[in-house]
């Protein structure tokens, strides 16, 4: 039995992120992986594989579309599936392989298995059981499917499946237009299939602005992709070559069938808790099966913590990481604090789409005045050279205060812009702020500029 200040289960962003953190203020730390490679489901079978793909997709978009204007005249390239997929686990490997030196640098043992808690202040790790004062839960979460649904990882995948897929199916079929959906389902539509998504709700990417919601979906069809709106999805059928999905459209109850070569299940995540024994130890969990944690991220249980996916708020990378850095701060001794109002939300797909804070729909449901500054990308010169002028920046700040309360962006690198959006919120800053602020030209940046500026007098460009 070892014993140590700080047992992590989970080695994905949030558990990783606190595993270091911990180590880098003065702490024994252990991190529980069941996994043969460290980085959860981000590293492997997430975020950073599906970035591969969607980066290797673009590509030869780039080179079907956009490279004979700017005479860059010749064949289009071929795609070699196998070498794609070889590219995708060469990125996951580069990643793990660094936390797995990260850990060593820290000192941080990695407990090689499937954790559980047998009692407050013990990990059991396969035979082995290890003392901690403090718990950290940070399992993360796996894909959610529907009834009727059966999900085998080769016909009807999940996101697992769907970035491991032998070859490029002709027909695919979506069930949910949310983040993972639009991605996966953008990555084979640049490949070649026939994509239609599926979606229960009148609008893709719920939650989001309503303007984005329907720039998105325009720019999406242009790209290839079908919508059926509206459709509750009944059941798939797993045929030997290929897939059936029924569904029922809301608005009269008809019923229709679509066949696939591929199904992909996107209908979001759930806790992944199977295992940890939290029933027996009386861990309060919420309706919707997450781990309930007060303020300063520990359970009802005196000693365990929960960060991540498991609990409450967006199933985000970097908000578990926030949340780890944080518990990592509070079992110090210290005090750790995630701006819950200031977490980013980014869609991969070309152009991107990114968001923060407030959208115009939640301030007008408050009863909030407020006032938009939005700027076209058709106005940014750097946007136009690259044929990237789809979508636009928006603002919205307080009317009276001019207070940032919010940004949604839809175009070129709208990812990467969406920070300096954060910052100026963390600061407090006004719109009035953002616009008196130099920014370099030519970058796709100024669009933000002139968004600011359109929350004042108006924007220079437009």
């Amino acid at each position: 039995m070892a014993s140590y200040d700080v047992i992590i289960i989970g080695s994905g962003p949030g558990g990783y992120v606190c595993a270091i953190r911990c180590a880098q203020l003065g702490l024994k730390v252990a991190c529980v992986e069941g996994r043969d490679t460290l980085g959860g489901t981000c590293l492997n079978v997430g975020c950073i594989p599906s970035k591969a793909l969607l980066h290797a997709s673009h590509m030869l978009h780039e080179a079907e579309h956009n490279f004979a204007a700017m005479g860059l005249v010749g064949k289009s390239p071929s795609v070699d599936w196998k070498k794609m997929m070889s590219y995708k686990e060469d990125t996951i490997g580069q990643n793990t392989k660094g936390i797995e030196f990260l850990f060593k640098k820290n000192k941080i043992d990695w407990l090689k298995g499937w954790g559980a808690i047998p009692e407050a202040g013990k990990v059991k790790v396969g035979d082995e059981v290890h003392e901690a004062k403090h718990i950290i839960i940070a399992s993360g979460s796996e894909p959610a499917s529907l009834p009727g649904v059966e999900v085998d990882e080769k016909t009807v995948v999940t996101s697992t499946g769907a970035l491991e897929l032998g070859k490029i199916p002709k027909k695919m079929v979506v069930i949910g237009a949310g983040v993972i959906g639009l991605e996966l389902g953008s990555v084979y539509a640049r490949l070649g299939a026939e994509v239609t998504v599926v979606e229960f709700l009148d609008a893709i990417t719920p939650g989001m602005d309503a303007e984005v919601q329907k720039t998105f979906q325009r720019t999406l069809k242009k790209q290839g992709l079908k919508f059926i709106m509206g459709a509750a999805v009944q059941k798939t059928e797993s045929l030997k070559t290929k897939a059936k999905v029924h569904y029922k459209l809301r608005k009269d109850d008809s019923e229709h069938v679509l066949d696939a070569d591929v199904v992909l299940v996107a209908t979001g995540r759930k806790p992944f808790t199977e295992g940890l024994g939290l029933d027996a130890l009386g861990v309060k969990m919420s309706a919707r099966g997450q781990i309930e944690v007060n303020a300063h991220w520990e359970t009802n249980v005196p000693g365990i913590y929960a960060i991540g996916d498991v609990i409450d708020g967006p199933m985000l990378a970097h908000k578990a990481e926030d949340e780890g850095m944080a518990a990592a701060e509070q079992v110090a001794g210290k005090h750790g604090h995630v701006n819950y109002g200031v977490i980013p939300g980014v869609i991969y797909t070309h152009p991107e789409v990114a968001n923060v804070g407030m959208t115009e729909e939640n301030l007008k449901e408050a009863g909030h005045a407020y006032k938009v500054g939005k700027f076209s990308f058709m106005g940014n010169g750097r946007a136009k050279a690259n044929f990237a002028g789809d979508g636009f920046v928006k603002i919205i700040a307080d009317k009276d205060t001019d207070r940032i309360l919010g940004a949604h962006i839809i175009g070129p690198a709208a990812g990467d812009l969406i920070h300096e959006i954060c910052v100026a919120m963390e600061f407090g800053a006004s719109a009035e702020d953002l616009a008196m602020t130099c920014h370099a030209h030519p970058t796709y940046s100024e669009a933000v500029r002139e968004a600011a500026l359109a929350c004042g007098d108006g924007p220079i460009h437009m």
